[in-house]
């Protein structure tokens, strides 16, 4: 009776010892805030509040990230797959050509090295200077009036 005593309360504590060192396993993150989707070494999250380009930006800066800007074909889906889920609406992204018309620009800083225009575009359009995605059938790149009112994609740094 002693030896199933001991036997049971050995049981006991190595139970209470698994269960004590679980409680210090912190679950692992995809480094993006809640809500907010992972690619590479950033982090997208679609606002679906519309809003001018400049105020799309000021909300972005107050989650410590900018308008997306597009570096490759890849990441133009991921952000594309963002706005699938609300009908692939017309949608701000970082690029202007507002501080030198026809100079592409990204708000966070980035070079402009890719781009998805919809034939015809950027046209400049009565002083067109900035990029809404979604455009048209081919779902593709327009240049607009920095004022029109859209959904936006943010994007930061993991």
């Amino acid at each position: 009776m002693k030896l199933l005593t001991v036997a049971a309360l050995l049981c006991a504590m190595m139970a209470l010892t698994m269960a004590v060192a679980n409680s210090h396993l912190v679950k692992r993150s995809n480094g993006c805030p809640y809500g907010w989707t992972r690619h590479s070494d950033r982090c997208f999250y679609y606002v679906p509040t519309t809003m001018s380009w400049a105020r799309a930006e000021r909300n972005c800066l107050s989650m410590g990230a900018n308008l997306a800007s597009v570096r490759s074909s890849s990441e133009y889906q991921i952000i594309q797959g963002l706005t699938a889920h609300h009908g692939y609406p017309q949608t701000w992204i970082g690029g202007t050509d507002a501080p030198q018309e026809g100079i592409w620009l990204w708000s966070d800083g980035t070079s402009f090295q890719y781009s998805l225009w919809c034939p015809g575009e950027p046209n400049n359009d009565r002083n067109q200077h900035c990029i809404e995605m979604n455009y048209g059938g081919s779902k593709c790149w327009d240049d607009v009036w920095c004022d029109a009112h859209l959904p936006s994609v943010c994007a930061k740094k993991v």
